[in-house]
This record gives structure tokens, C-alpha cells and sequence, in this order.
């Protein structure tokens, strides 16, 4: 007999009735019935009930032991009683009867109780990691991960993509977050950078002549948290394609992302392939966002010309001085109480803004509200009909000229549709924002930037370049969007070195910046990189949608915390004195105020 077990804690049933048998593992729960003890033993795999009785030398040892404590049993496989059959569990139909224990491991008293889902603080939970990985929640979601990525890998291989590996230690480059940087002991003064992603080197393998390649590539990024964004490390499903436009690529992701997601969504329906293409100028007019939640069936419009010269001197004053008006149509909202115009109005102040104004169409067409008594039927005509609203319904309105005003009628479009309830349930409704502008104006410095991935080519080339305004210049830069989380950036890549320096100059970076930042990708395009472009899903909120989790830290196995701790191991952490003077660092560390 094998020295821990000749079954797994999810094997047993019916069959192997007065079999003897041997299991390990947790003590998941412990109940006292006075002569008799039952355990609940947990494995990875299942949980098999266990039974000794007060005959049993190892009786007092039993009732000793403490639940999470580590144990071998060896006995007799028997049927449970027909009161305590438990169909819920594979193994509910039997019983171990205990003849020999062992006690491998014991446990100290927890922190926490594992086998019930308390609300322990996270902090706690994530000291004491170890332990919550194993509630059957988390354990799950940590091996739908597995089998997640498993499967990415499989599909990929299909799709002739090679796995390769890039460097971990490279050079800092402007990726758009900060740097986690690591100091070279070799070279006093200078630093590695851990990669924000793997850029440069897929665009180089491209470059050396590969054709397909794919890993699922750690990054490193020194940012704040987010729900779904963990501070420090992220995985994507990093991939790259030689002589691709950029329809081949969507044609990869349609294919990748459908099919994954209809792997693991269970019972939940997928957008199917292709995914829709939304221009990014049409989903910031029509959605506010850039990452449109499309469960949501409210699409915003523009009346601006209603208002111009109106009676409602508030936004004619506003159009006169060039802002917009935004239409944000609530179905089915007249009926609502006051209330609910009301809370909404509410949460607009809350957010920073001046209200929500409103009309109400009611039943029979006619106008009400604060607004419809300033506007002529015929202006209220116009904005029923260009907002393609219905008798019975209600429509917002958002007025300003600015990205911050565009964000907030998209949050306030989103905001409606949950007071009203009519997201699509159970879905995930994907889509490619397509056509970005490849530059911005960056508000804090009012100059010229990159708004997405400064290695993308821009549509039009070199001529676009040098002619058009670099404010109306689109790139062939995508994202693919799932149910208002962006899963993934890419572009069609610039290959060309002439067109590389032309976009760097307009965003304010010299040949010679190129030359220092980028010297291996830049030299390398001098001679014959292809034609190439890529993407990368990012694997953390793939696996957050499909195991329905709120926060992305469910689904990472040993996350940080929001501040980017590691409560478990203790990091970040001071070093020795002997460590700093090997790295030729001295620390110039803030002073703590009293």
C-alpha cells in the first residue's frame, strides 16, 4: 500500500464498498457525536467522510486534532446511513470507517476558518494566504486559471504560433507607467528595467525572421491598483505576426477569444465572431467610453443644434461659447417616480457636475420637466426623433467641450442603465475599438503626445505624418473590449525607421532619444523588418470575467495588496547595509513627519 494514499478524497463511491483503502489530507470539518467522530478529509481533489468510534485507540488523538491539520487514515470503505447520504458531494454515498490515524502535520488555531466563506479582512487573508487558496472558491478560481491558460497555449500552438521566451531584465522605455527598476552590481549606476511588457523583443523576433510567436508574458508595472488592475505583475497572452494586416490579427483574436470564452463561460452566451468594429470617435459620441459596456443598450447622441439660441439659456449660453450637448436616452423612464430623477440629479452633483437635466416624454408624446417648458415643439420634436426616443421614455442631458465631459455622460449612460435594470444578463459582448487617434494633447503640459503605443504605424505613413495636423492623424491601434473592460491593446506595428524618427519628432523626441531608448529595434529595422503587428489579452482579466469575480485579486494566486505589499513574505523590504554598498546605493529616504 502506497505510504499516503491509494485513492484521491473524490474516488470513492458505491463500488468500492469493503475495499481497506488509504486517503490523505485536510481535516475540512471535525463533528463530535460523542461515541462516534466524523471528519470531513479534503484533498485537491474532493472530500470523503470519515468515521472512528470510542473502541478506536487513536479515539482521544481524533478529537485532539485540530480542523487543517494534516492526516493519514487508513480503513474500510462502508455505505452511510440513508439519513446521512449527501448527493451534493461524489463521495456522498459512502464512507471511510477509520481503523489506523496518523497525524502528519498538526495545525495551530487559524486566523481564519477555512472551510466556511467568513468575511475575514482582506489583509488577513492575504497574510495567510496559504490557507485561503484553500476554500474551495479560491482553490477553483486559481485552477480555472490553469486550465484557462493551458488551453490559451493550445489554441495558440494550433494557430502555428511559436512559444518563445523574452528578457525579464531590459532597458526602461516610455511604455506610459512607471518603471520597476533593479540596479546592476556590474555597473555602478546603472539600472535594468523589468518589462512593462515584451515590446520591443516580439517586434524582434519578427524581425529575425520568425513568423508567429506567442508567450504568456509576465509584466511588470509600478501603478496604483484598480479592480482590475493589480499593482506590480500582470500576465498577458502576448503574440505577434510577420506580414499580418490588421485584419489577420482580429482574425486570431475572433477566433482566440471566442472560443476561450466559450470554453469556460458555462451556461453564459458570447458575442460570436467576428466581433463587432466601433471607430473610437463613434464609441466615445455614442457610448462615452473608449471600453463600452455593450450589455447596455443606451446609445447617446449629440443635439447640440437644438439648444443653440433655446429659451433654456443655460446650455444656449454654453453652445454659444462651443460646448455640446450629449442626449442620453432612459427607456421606458416616465413612468419612474420623481425620486428617481432626483437620485440621479444627486449622484451627477456628486460627481463633480452641475446636475442631470431631463425631459419626460410621457405616453401620449407630450414633453414634461424643467427643460421642455424652455424649448419650442419644434426643438423638442428634433430631440425625440434624433435620439430615437419612443413615447414612455425619458432622455438625460449632459452639456460641455471637454474629454472629462465625454467621460462623464458615458458614466452617467451606464449609471441609468442599472437604476433602470436593463443590462443584457448573462453575456459576454465583445467588440474591437478601432482607429485611434494616434496622437493627444497632453493637458498638463499642453504638448503633443502618444495616446497609445508609440510603436504603431499611423494611417497614411510617412505622408501623414509630415502633412496632416498630428492631432487628426489615426494609427492602426485597437482595443478589444468585453463587457467595459478593456482585455487588450495592439497595433499594427511601424517598421519603418524613417517613419519611426517622423513620429517620435511630433511627440518631442529626437533621433538621438531613438537611438539611445530604442537602439536594438531601431538598428534592427535597417535591415528588412517586416511588415508586422500583434496584440496581448491580458490572461488576469480573462480569468476575472470568467470566474465572475469582482476584484482581480480572486484570481491571482499571491497577489499585493492595493499598495502593493506582500503581507505573506513580508515585501518590499529593507535590505543590509552589505547589499546596498555591493549596488553602490546610499538611501535618500523622506523625512517622517511628527
Amino acid at each position: 500500500m502506497h505510504e499516503f494514499r491509494t485513492h484521491k478524497c473524490n474516488e470513492l463511491s458505491i463500488n468500492n464498498l469493503d475495499l481497506e483503502v488509504k486517503l490523505s489530507g485536510w481535516i475540512h470539518r471535525k463533528r463530535d457525536h460523542g461515541s462516534l467522530i466524523f471528519i470531513d478529509l479534503r484533498d485537491h481533489y474532493g472530500i470523503t467522510q470519515c468515521v472512528i468510534d470510542q473502541s478506536n485507540p487513536s479515539f482521544k488523538l481524533v478529537e485532539e486534532s485540530r480542523v487543517e491539520s494534516v492526516i493519514t487514515v487508513v480503513g474500510k470503505v462502508i455505505k452511510r446511513s440513508e439519513d446521512t447520504i449527501n448527493s451534493d458531494l461524489t463521495t456522498g454515498y459512502i464512507e471511510v470507517l477509520i481503523s489506523d490515524y496518523l497525524m502528519e502535520n498538526p495545525s495551530k488555531v487559524l486566523p481564519f476558518m477555512v472551510a466556511d466563506q467568513d468575511n475575514a479582512p482582506e489583509d488577513i487573508r492575504l497574510k495567510y494566504r496559504f490557507l485561503d487558496l484553500r476554500r474551495e472558491h479560491n482553490h477553483k478560481n486559481i485552477i480555472k486559471r490553469a486550465q484557462i491558460i493551458s488551453y490559451l497555449r493550445r489554441k495558440m500552438e494550433h494557430l502555428g504560433f511559436l512559444e518563445l521566451q523574452t528578457p525579464i531584465l531590459t532597458a526602461s522605455s516610455p511604455e506610459g507607467a512607471r518603471d520597476f527598476l533593479v540596479p546592476s552590481r556590474k555597473h555602478p549606476g546603472k539600472f535594468y528595467a523589468l518589462p512593462q511588457a515584451p515590446q520591443q523583443f516580439k517586434q524582434l523576433f519578427m524581425t529575425s525572421g520568425f513568423d508567429k510567436y506567442f508567450q504568456i508574458a509576465p509584466c511588470f508595472r509600478d501603478e496604483d491598483a484598480r479592480a482590475d488592475r493589480t499593482p506590480g505583475e500582470f500576465y498577458q497572452l502576448d503574440f505577434e505576426m510577420a506580414f499580418a494586416t490588421q485584419e489577420d490579427i482580429f482574425t486570431v483574436l475572433d477566433d482566440v477569444m471566442y472560443n476561450t470564452f466559450k470554453e469556460f463561460a458555462g451556461s453564459k452566451d458570447v458575442t460570436p465572431a467576428p466581433f463587432p468594429r466601433i471607430p473610437y470617435k463613434e464609441s466615445m459620441l455614442k457610448y462615452g467610453s473608449d471600453k463600452p459596456d455593450l450589455r447596455n443598450p443606451i446609445e447617446m447622441i449629440e443635439v447640440t443644434e437644438y439648444f443653440k439660441g433655446s429659451d433654456f439659456s443655460l446650455f444656449a449660453t454654453l453652445v454659444e461659447k462651443g460646448n455640446f450637448v450629449r442626449a442620453i436616452p432612459a427607456p421606458s423612464a416616465s413612468s419612474k417616480a420623481r425620486s428617481f430623477f432626483d437620485k440621479l440629479n444627486d449622484w451627477a452633483k456628486g460627481e463633480g457636475q452641475g446636475g442631470l437635466g431631463y425631459i419626460i416624454y410621457d405616453n401620449d408624446g407630450n414633453a414634461k420637466g424643467p427643460i421642455a417648458s424652455k424649448l419650442t415643439q419644434e426643438q423638442l420634436d428634433g430631440i425625440k426623433n434624433k435620439a430615437n426616443i419612443k413615447n414612455g421614455d425619458s432622455v438625460f442631458f449632459v452639456c460641455g467641450k471637454d474629454l472629462k465631459t465625454i467621460k462623464f455622460s458615458g458614466l452617467a449612460r451606464n449609471r441609468i442603465a442599472e437604476e433602470l435594470d436593463i443590462c443584457e444578463k448573462d453575456i459576454f459582448k465583445f467588440c474591437f475599438i478601432v482607429d485611434f487617434p494616434m496622437y493627444e494633447m497632453n493637458e498638463e503640459t499642453n504638448k503633443i503626445d502618444f495616446s497609445h503605443n508609440p510603436f504603431s504605424m499611423p494611417q497614411g505613413g510617412l505622408e501623414a505624418l509630415m502633412n496632416k495636423d498630428p492631432l487628426d492623424i489615426l494609427a492602426y491601434q485597437y482595443d478589444i473590449v468585453c463587457n467595459g473592460i478593456e482585455l487588450s491593446s495592439g497595433a499594427v506595428r511601424n517598421h519603418k525607421p524613417e517613419v519611426m524618427v517622423k513620429a517620435f519628432e511630433l511627440a518631442g523626441y529626437s533621433k538621438e532619444d531613438i537611438v539611445d531608448r530604442f537602439s536594438g529595434m531601431f538598428n534592427a529595422f535597417h535591415y528588412g523588418a517586416p511588415p508586422h503587428g500583434g496584440s496581448a489579452p491580458g490572461v488576469d482579466r480573462m480569468v476575472m470575467l470568467l470566474t465572475d469575480s469582482m476584484n482581480i485579486r480572486e484570481i491571482i494566486a499571491f497577489p499585493l495588496t492595493q499598495t502593493g505589499e506582500d503581507l505573506m513574505m513580508s515585501a518590499p523590504n529593507t535590505v543590509d547595509k552589505k547589499q546596498l554598498q555591493e549596488l553602490h546605493i546610499s538611501l535618500n529616504l523622506p523625512k517622517i513627519k511628527d
